[in-house]
């Protein structure tokens, strides 16, 4: 072997300096694994193209010879997968489509594997140091061609779009280095393949196009931090945040200011901080002394302070220490401009007065509003005489209650009663007494009723009463109290000398036996169930009066 054979060992060894380089001077992310995966896949390249030539069997030649081309088509990759991430189109790979990507280098690296009839490569003079091409290798050639267009036309896009100049500068820096790699490909292959020159192959073109990209790569990972991206965007967030931030070393020498700070101080990275300067310019309405002896005493605790500077501006400083291992090594101090918050406050005192007494007004109308509520509310659910509940009120919560005790099968019943002979009281003695016996009458049912029991004017002289939970028996022993105590009821009306006293007729129900079809229909059925009490009703009018007609279904 000569000496230009070492030229592609020579830059295979400059490879792997990089490569080493790049590994333990960056903290890792996924940009960087992608950058370090196509690295390692350049550097095979030059040791595939040595190896070639450091061995004399022509088998072992044409191994290393299809092992370099195949790890150009992971190269061709490469670029495209490395443009991708850095144009920030990596949502792309996430899609199915992407496998398309991969279809056209596994083609042409099967093809060169299996090198059907030598179509790919054949040896000259008995060995693979020379050698010449066919079609196969002039479809790789394409591939490779269109992958460098792919990643070129990503670049270009990049670079007239609005990104900005800190990504521009990096696709500008990545755009030289694949551009400078393709030129040195061009080269190899114009002069060592296609003009096929009688002097010997010139070595490491390839080689060197691929370690001069190489360069251009790790200038913009280390210059332009191409993938700095947790130094990026912390300095982000801090240039985002409203608040001031100052951070200082320990020794009170500013190493870091963010936007939203520089337009209001005088500091600049490298000047000494002095707190006690700062605060003499405002006023506090806080201890400013306690504040500055726990700063200067006691770095490590926390503690903040709000000052008033001219201008009427309030400003709240807090400072915290910056710790590594327990030892403190500077100090962070934020500053929020809180001015707005006063000035809302100072407008929220001058308006409290208004504010009260609006407030004790609308106090006083919704007092008045929920009064008027509850007493509309009351009277649409209510008789106006009496007090007790109306026939609407009476009718919808049957409807309910007859539906819940036959889904449940709980027996209840209905009385229905009617005061006897009513008119004949109203044309005796006027309407203003009538009204009187019905509120003398209601009275006295009442003093027979359970709690759970609902007792509802149904018309004029007609009231129902809704027994929960109540069998037959207990039914008709309640509907005879009620009948006697009416009866019993004397009523003492002025100008009249003798008591008046009335009876009562009373048609009742009781339910004990259900049908689940009644579910169907509840309003229905509800009706059937008035129309029945309403027929032993009559019926207890038909026979004469003050009784009880029972009905059960």
């Amino acid at each position: 072997m000569d000496f230009l054979s070492f030229t592609d060992l020579t830059l295979f060894l400059l490879l792997f300096a990089l490569f080493v380089y790049v590994f333990a001077s960056v903290t890792i992310t996924s940009l960087h694994k992608v950058y370090l995966t196509f690295h390692f896949c350049m550097m095979f390249w030059p040791i595939c193209q040595f190896a070639i030539k450091a061995v004399d069997t022509p088998k072992v030649q044409l191994f290393y010879l299809k092992l370099s081309f195949i790890d150009m088509c992971l190269i061709a990759v490469g670029w495209l997968l490395f443009t991708i991430f850095l144009t920030g189109h990596a949502r792309f790979l996430r899609k199915k489509l992407s496998i398309l990507l991969f279809v056209p280098a596994i083609f042409v690296a099967v093809c060169v594997i299996v090198n059907p009839n030598g179509k790919f490569v054949l040896p000259l003079q008995g060995n693979y140091i020379h050698r010449t091409y066919g079609p196969l290798f002039w479809v790789l050639i394409t591939v490779l061609i269109v992958y460098i267009i792919v990643s070129l036309y990503l670049m270009s896009r990049a670079l007239i779009s609005d990104k900005a100049t800190r990504i521009k500068t990096q696709v500008k820096q990545v755009f030289k280095g694949i551009t400078v790699m393709t030129v040195f490909v061009c080269l190899d292959i114009f002069l060592n393949v296609v003009l096929h020159l009688p002097l010997p192959a010139i070595p490491g073109l390839t080689s060197l196009g691929i370690l001069l990209s190489a360069i251009f790569f790790v200038i913009a990972i280390h210059r332009d931090k191409a993938f700095d991206i947790v130094k990026i965007a912390h300095q982000d967030i801090i240039d985002t945040i409203d608040h001031g931030i100052l951070v200082l070393n320990d020794n009170e020498v500013v190493v870091e200011i963010n936007r939203t700070l520089l337009p209001h101080i005088s500091f600049r990275i490298g000047s000494r901080f002095d707190m006690a300067n700062l605060l003499s310019k405002g006023q506090s309405k806080s201890n400013i002394h306690l504040f500055l002896q726990t700063y200067q005493m006691h770095p490590l605790k926390r503690t903040q302070i709000e000052i008033e500077f001219p201008n009427e501006r309030y400003v709240n400083i807090q400072t915290a220490p910056i710790r590594v291992d327990s030892e403190m090594v500077g100090r962070v101090i934020t500053f929020q401009d809180v001015s707005e918050f006063y000035r809302l406050i100072h407008e929220t005192n001058s308006q409290n007065e208004i504010l009260h007494e609006r407030n004790q007004s609308l106090i006083i109308k919704q007092d008045e509003l929920s009064l008027t509520n509850r007493k509309l509310e009351k009277m649409a659910i209510t008789d106006g005489l009496t007090g007790i509940y109306n026939r609407r009120y009476l009718t919808q919560k049957l409807e309910y209650e007859v539906m819940n005790n036959i889904k449940h099968q709980i027996p209840f019943s209905v009385i229905l009663l009617d005061i006897d002979y009513f008119k004949l009281i109203n044309d005796s003695y006027g309407h203003l007494v009538g009204d009187q016996m019905i509120l003398s009458t209601v009275a006295a049912i009442r003093q027979t009723l359970r709690q759970t029991d609902l007792l509802a004017r149904y018309g004029g002289e007609e009231f129902m009463i809704y027994l929960p939970r109540t069998s037959q028996l207990q039914a008709n022993f309640l509907a005879e109290r009620v009948k006697s105590t009416v009866e019993s009821n004397k009523m003492i009306v002025k100008d009249i000398p003798h008591s008046i006293s009335i009876t009562i007729s009373i048609g009742l129900l009781t339910i004990n036996n259900f049908t689940m079809e009644s579910l169907r229909s509840p309003h229905s059925y509800l009706n059937e169930l008035l129309e029945s009490v309403d027929k032993a009703l009559y019926k207890a009018k038909e026979e004469g009066r003050n009784r009880i007609v029972s009905v059960v279904r």
